[in-house]
């Protein structure tokens, strides 16, 4: 039997906010929905369309079968080691910058937790504006330019090549890496933290022996996964001059080689493949 709380009309009010609440949530989403569609000018009768699909018969007719002789297949191989290179260096560089930068934007780390529970509220404050503040806007600017923009900005500084794209991949990816390594530090069971901080330990102490060692699966798999990430990448940055299979697949789009398009998509594909497979079983290893 309802009390006389339950029948207040405060109470009566929360409930029917509650009712209500999914029901305008639903139809802000659905608004924003059709309105994406509008904006971006969807419109699925394009795909049925005579023309659209004569288009898509005369490529796959241009496409198939795919060219395969000795000669494209080792520059395909070429390409395809170079690929590689570039998305292991961009994913090294993109460590060493993210690795700093997410311990220094890991609040419990810089400026609170147990590590910082007798320093002043100005201490606290000053630590929570630099080096907190400083790399978690670092964070935002690297990783809010896409990778392909720093790759045009690099090559006027360098020049053409693999090297802008190294780059490139390595401060695009270590924002990103360095935003989920303190999210990831940021949720870590603080207890061994507190434990090793009661004992006596130093900061340094209190990170390699108490946050790491629990943290170390998710980072490393996520750092995996960039890779996996950054092969795809390298392969676009082709297109600005960065060699690799991207830029083999745009001179071949150039010249309406569309045979040598579909090689280089399923070589592609094979590479991110056999990156995938690696990095699980590194996985399985770690236990990430």
């Amino acid at each position: 039997m309802a009390g006389p709380a339950d029948r207040s009309p405060a109470s009566t009010d929360r409930r029917a906010g509650r009712r209500t609440f999914p029901v305008l949530l639903g139809a802000a989403l659905a608004l924003t929905f059709v309105g994406s569609l509008r904006v971006a000018e969807v419109d699925p009768r394009l795909l049925v369309d005579r023309k659209a699909a004569a288009s898509v018969a005369r490529f796959v007719a241009d496409a198939l079968p795919p060219r395969v002789d000795g000669e494209f297949l080792s520059l395909l191989g070429v390409a395809a080691v170079e690929t590689v290179q570039i998305s292991i260096a961009g994913t090294v560089i993109a460590v060493l910058v993210g690795a700093p930068l997410g311990l220094m934007a890991t609040a419990s780390l810089t400026w609170s937790g147990v590590l910082h529970e007798r320093a002043t509220r100005a201490t606290r404050l000053l630590l929570a504006m630099a080096p907190y503040g400083v790399a978690r806007a670092l964070l935002s600017v690297f990783r809010a330019i896409p990778e392909y923009v720093w790759a045009f900005m690099f090559v006027r500084a360098v020049g053409l090549g693999p090297f802008p794209a190294v780059l490139a991949i390595g401060v695009a990816y270590g924002g990103m890496l360095g935003k989920v390594y303190s999210e990831i530090l940021e949720t870590a069971d603080p207890r061994p933290l507190e434990a090793l901080h009661a004992a006596g330990a130093g900061k340094a102490g209190v990170v390699v022996y108490g946050l790491l060692p629990a943290a170390l699966p998710h980072l490393v798999s996520y750092t995996l996964y960039r890779w996996e990430c950054a092969i795809r990448a390298s392969a676009i940055l082709g297109f600005v001059g960065a060699g690799g299979l991207g830029q083999q697949i745009e001179l071949s789009m150039r010249m309406f080689r569309f045979d040598e398009v579909v090689t280089l998509l399923l070589v592609l594909l094979a590479l991110v493949g056999a990156v995938d497979v690696v990095s699980g079983r590194v996985r399985a290893r770690i236990g990430g």
